[in-house]
């Protein structure tokens, strides 16, 4: 006999989608989340495609459907540790780590005001910092803190539960086990950032003024470290020349053998980004422009700004002058000159890499890449499965939900 109820392992959009859609038409379903938030990467953006949405715009909906949804079962700061059983009947355990805060939360911000020990922000990719009780961004889901225990002296930690108001802080807070028997199993683990360490010859994160894509994301956007000011990471200087270096670490046999599919419209938005707050001229280095289908248009608008400048040519070093200024070596594929050009502040277009390439898949199998395999009962969804955009990402959670249900209804 089956198991009816589906688990989504990853909130992300694609899980998030997969999830609702599901539980819309009667499905028992539970979300199990690392993280403290659900959103996943779309959360830590500035704006998505296609309209340049900020992402409290399409997540509030799904989180607003999620609350009124009894058949959501969201569980955060969980991992999957076991997978046993068959499809129509899988054993999964979950582990739980605490959180130290409790449902009587009302986000009022005051355990936050106890400690004034500040660490580096996972949410902003080391670009800003948090404190030991955090939120990590203005649109959180749950709406609920979370105390850092882990680097919280025990003075600190009595304090912040001595300035909760609501007796939400709990320090005797431990790591949960959790038992649950699904039907199917939904894999939208989402992506992570190549790890930019790797690129050696691009500075491999050492170079003061050169950011990652997602970095540069969380400097544009309002809730981020600058507040949307775009600056340079050594001197707070707001910088009037800007590369952007396509295909970092992507379809590079060293490296990501695969195009990421969404590092060149990220690059193009980016050019919006600057332009909308200086008069900052921008490079973009490139091997191809992939705009697929309806982002053709948006390219088409972007290219057109007289400060824009377009070069074929794939960056072979970056280094960096005594005053912290990247230094860029390319050659135009074009004219074959080889040149070396001085800018403020450099962005690379970091690919795309599944968040299970290295480690060892929630469930099912993996490929050479670290992309989800689909198997009998379980599917993949959103970027675990392939480089997508968000939007596609939304479809892909939607077929996954109806191939979960095909799946414990069929058995």
């Amino acid at each position: 006999m089956s198991n009816n109820s589906i688990l989504v392992v990853g909130g992300g959009f694609a899980g998030i989608t997969a999830a609702l859609e599901a539980a819309e038409i009667g499905y028992e379903v539970y979300i199990v989340e690392t993280n403290p938030y659900l959103g996943g990467r779309v959360a830590q953006l500035n704006q998505y495609f296609p309209k340049l949405c900020p992402p409290s715009c399409g997540l509030e909906i799904q989180f607003q459907r999620i609350k009124n949804n009894p058949n959501v079962k969201v569980i955060t700061m969980a991992d999957v540790t076991s997978v046993s059983g068959s499809a129509g009947n899988y054993d999964v355990k979950i582990t739980q780590r605490p959180r130290f805060v409790n449902e009587k939360c009302t986000a009022c911000g005051e355990c936050e005001k106890a400690t004034s020990t500040k660490v580096t922000s996972e949410f902003d990719f080391g670009t800003g910092s948090r404190g030991l009780a955090y939120k990590t961004h203005p649109f959180m889901f749950p709406m609920r803190y979370v105390v850092d225990a882990e680097n919280a002296s025990e003075t600190e930690l009595v304090a912040i539960k001595n300035a909760c108001p609501y007796d939400a802080v709990d320090t005797d807070d431990v790591a949960k086990s959790i038992d649950l028997a699904v039907g199917a199993i939904v894999v939208a683990t989402g992506w992570k950032p190549y790890d930019v360490g790797n690129l050696t010859t691009l500075g491999g994160g050492k170079l003061k003024n050169v950011v990652t894509n997602m970095q540069f994301e969380r400097l544009c956007a309002p809730n981020g470290p600058t507040n949307g000011k775009i600056q340079r990471p050594s001197d707070g200087a707001e910088p009037q020349k800007i590369a952007f270096v396509q295909c970092a670490g992507s379809r590079d046999q060293n490296h990501l053998n695969y195009c990421s599919y969404i590092c060149c419209m990220a690059s193009l938005k980016h050019v919006r980004y600057v332009r909308e707050r200086s008069d900052a001229a921008a490079t973009i280095y490139y091997i191809d422009l992939r705009t697929p289908g309806r982002y053709d248009k948006f390219k088409s608008i972007t290219e057109a700004d007289d400060k824009l400048n377009l070069v074929k040519g794939k960056v072979a070093a970056i280094i960096e002058d005594a005053d912290g200024s990247p230094i860029v070596t390319v050659e135009n594929a074009l004219t074959g000159i080889k040149t070396d050009e001085k800018f403020d502040m450099v962005v690379l277009a970091t690919g795309m890499q599944p968040s299970c390439s290295g480690l060892q898949v929630p469930a099912g199998a993996i490929d050479a890449d670290g992309f989800v395999i689909d198997g009998e009962g379980i599917i993949a969804a959103g970027c675990a499965k392939q480089p997508l955009d968000v939007m596609k990402t939304a479809q892909s959670g939607t077929a996954a939900a109806m191939k979960a249900i095909q799946t414990v209804v069929g058995r």
